[in-house]
C-alpha cells in the first residue's frame, strides 16, 4: 500500500475523535498487544525475569558520553529534583544482583531532544539485561527480533500487517535468519559515503542516519554496527582495550533498532571510565558501590518498540505509531 493512502491521521487532526475512526490506530493496538505477549513467552522460555521498575531515576543513563546528544528530563517531584527514566539499564543491573540469570521489562522512555520521523520525545523501551558478555547480548537479540517476527507472522494480526506493509516478506526473511551481518565501524566507514562518517570533536566520530541507511542497503535490510570507539558511547560501555567499546548497534529500518553492550565489571574500571568521558561521579555513587560490593560481568539491550513497528510496517515516521502521542511542543488531548 502506498504510503499516502494509509489510514494515517495527520498529527495536526490528532483528537479524539479521528483517533477512534483511525483503523490505522486500530491495527497499531493490536499489533502492541502481540509484542508485548511475544515478548512474555520469549523471556519466560529463557527464564528471563520480568522486573517493576519506577519511572524515575537519580542517575541518567544515555546523555552520558562525548558522542551523545541525548537530553535527560528533569522534574521536580515532590520537591526533589529527579529525571524521568531515559533507561533503567543501571536498575537493570541492580537487579541481576538479586540472583536473576537475566531481567526484562517494557515501560516508557523520556528524552528531551527535539522529535522528528525516527526520534521520539516518549516512547517505549523494551531493555534486557543478562549475566554475560556482549556476543551473548548479541545472541539474545537476534532471538528476540526473529522470535517477534515468526510472531507476527503467524499470529491474527498477519494479515493486518500484510495490508499495511504490503507484504511479508521482509518479516519471513528476518525470521529465517539465524545470525545477522556484521560490520565493525572502522570497516563501516570505508564503505559508507565519507560525508556520512561525522567528526563531533574531541575526536568522536559518528556514523549520520544517511549513513546507516547504506549500510543497511548493503547488508540486505539488517546489520550489527560493533566496535565503535568508546569516547562516542556511554560511559557504561565496557573497553576492549583498542580504543573500541564492547557495544553493538542493530540496524533495521529507520536505523538502530536496537543498541546492545557489555558492561564493566569493577568500580575501579566504571571510575577510569567516568574520567576518560568527564562525567562527574557524583551522581553515579550508587552505581559504582554497587560495582565495588558485587562487581558482575553483565550485558544488556534496548530496542525501541516504536522503531521496530515503524519497520515491521514499512512506514516513515515513527511519530505516527503513539495512539496517545507525547511530543516535545505539540499539546496532548488526553
Amino acid at each position: 500500500m502506498d504510503i499516502a493512502t494509509r489510514p494515517v491521521p495527520a498529527r495536526t487532526e490528532r483528537d479524539l475523535e479521528t483517533t477512534l475512526g483511525s483503523s490505522w490506530f486500530r491495527a497499531i493496538t493490536r499489533i502492541n498487544a502481540e509484542l508485548v505477549g511475544a515478548t512474555a513467552d520469549f523471556y519466560r522460555a529463557r527464564e528471563v525475569s520480568p522486573v517493576l521498575m519506577p519511572v524515575t531515576v537519580n542517575s541518567v543513563s544515555s546523555p552520558m558520553g562525548l558522542g551523545s546528544d541525548s537530553l535527560p528530563v528533569r522534574v521536580d517531584l515532590f520537591g526533589t529534583p529527579t529525571y524521568l527514566a531515559d533507561s533503567m539499564q543501571f536498575q537493570l543491573e541492580f537487579m541481576l544482583r538479586m540472583d536473576l540469570p537475566g531481567a526484562y521489562y517494557i515501560m516508557p522512555t523520556f528524552r528531551g531532544e527535539d522529535p522528528d520521523s525516527s526520534h521520539l520525545n516518549q516512547f517505549f523501551h523494551s531493555e534486557a539485561e543478562i549475566a554475560g558478555g556482549l556476543d551473548d547480548v548479541m545472541r539474545l537479540v537476534e532471538g528476540y527480533v526473529t522470535a517477534l517476527c515468526r510472531r507476527f507472522a503467524e499470529s491474527p494480526v498477519a494479515a493486518e500487517i500484510e495490508r499495511i506493509a504490503g507484504g511479508l516478506d521482509h518479516v519471513l526473511d528476518l525470521a529465517s535468519r539465524p545470525r545477522f551481518p556484521e560490520v565493525t565501524f572502522a570497516e563501516a566507514c570505508t564503505l559508507v559515503d565519507p560525508a556520512c562518517v561525522v567528526d563531533r570533536g574531541s575526536g568522536v566520530r559518528v556514523i549520520t542516519r544517511e549513513g546507516e541507511q547504506q549500510l543497511i542497503d548493503r547488508f540486505g535490510g539488517v546489520v550489527w554496527l560493533t566496535r565503535m570507539p568508546e569516547n562516542s558511547v556511554p560511559f557504561y560501555q565496557a573497553t576492549a582495550g583498542d580504543g573500541t567499546a564492547l557495544c553493538a548497534d542493530l540496524l533495521l529500518g529507520l536505523g538502530e533498532v536496537a543498541g546492545c553492550g557489555e558492561r564493566h565489571t569493577t568500580r575501579a574500571a566504571t571510575e577510569r571510565a567516568l574520567t576518560g568521558h568527564g562525567v562527574d561521579p557524583a551522581e553515579y555513587d550508587w552505581y559504582l558501590k554497587m560495582k565495588e560490593l558485587a562487581p558482575m560481568r553483565t550485558a544488556g539491550f534496548g530496542l525501541g518498540v516504536e522503531r521496530f513497528l515503524a519497520w515491521l510496517l514499512r512506514h516513515h515516521d515513527i511519530r505516527d505509531m503513539h495512539l496517545m502521542p507525547r511530543l516535545k511542543g505539540v499539546p496532548t488531548w488526553m
